[in-house]
């Protein structure tokens, strides 16, 4: 079934957008590895199924709020590890692990969702998996997305880019208690830092060299998702 999914989402690409990988290069050969992503519009999964080589794991959220109801069957038919949005989702993080440890490929978008078209801080999952895995990290840029239902309903092709960084890590935070929890943070900073350098200087948000585009950011790493009830929570 990946099978086919990943072919159809080949062809996808290829008839609907104008789509460009750069940094090819730089995928290692095997993992383990988590690759990591900015995450602006519901269809980036898809865009890093189309520009990486191999199997992929995703954890992703259970409820997906910002996506058409006529795409959410893709993910739950590709398979990911769900975690609920507001909730310490243990199983998921657990399971995450698990693929890891087997030199697995896991995909992650550290900004947990996709409300905002600029770069935001990242929840706490990814830093907290690459400190206790110590896997690579690889990320990855990704623009173009966003416009490209708008254009097609215009008749026009998007320019979809997606930038490969070079694979970095692992990083590790150590400490105990409030000092654990702020390496932690910085680890996640850490990470976004170098995706802001394969995105368009403009959509960098908090990571943004420029003051203007910093303080315009501002407010956007609210995390807008309620706590999951708790009859869902793991």
């Amino acid at each position: 079934m990946r099978s086919v999914l990943r072919r159809l989402i080949q062809v996808g690409f290829s008839l609907l957008t104008d789509f460009e990988i750069r940094g090819q290069e730089n995928l290692p050969r095997q993992g383990p590895l988590l690759v990591v992503a900015n995450h602006f519009a519901f269809v980036d999964p898809a865009a890093v199924i189309r520009a990486v080589p191999w199997p992929i794991e995703f954890v992703g959220g259970f409820h997906m709020p910002n996506a058409p109801s006529f795409v959410t069957w893709i993910p739950k038919i590709w398979g990911f590890l769900p975690v609920f949005r507001g909730a310490y989702s243990r199983q998921a993080l657990r399971d995450a692990e698990a693929i890891l440890a087997q030199r697995g490929v896991l995909g992650i978008f550290p900004e947990a969702g996709s409300w905002a078209s600029v770069l935001r801080p990242a929840r706490p999952g990814t830093a907290f998996l690459a400190d206790r895995t110590g896997a690579q990290i690889l990320p990855i840029g990704l623009d173009g997305l966003v416009e490209v239902f708008p254009r097609l309903r215009h008749g026009r092709r998007s320019h979809v880019t997606v930038n490969i960084g070079k694979p970095f890590g692992p990083l590790a935070a150590g400490g105990h208690g409030r000092q654990h929890r702020e390496q932690l943070e910085e680890i996640g900073h850490s990470i976004m830092r170098r995706i802001a350098e394969l995105i368009p200087p403009e959509k960098r948000g908090h990571y943004s060299d420029d003051a203007a585009i910093r303080a315009a950011a501002q407010g956007t790493e609210i995390y807008p998702f309620d706590q999951a009830p708790d009859e869902a929570k793991p």
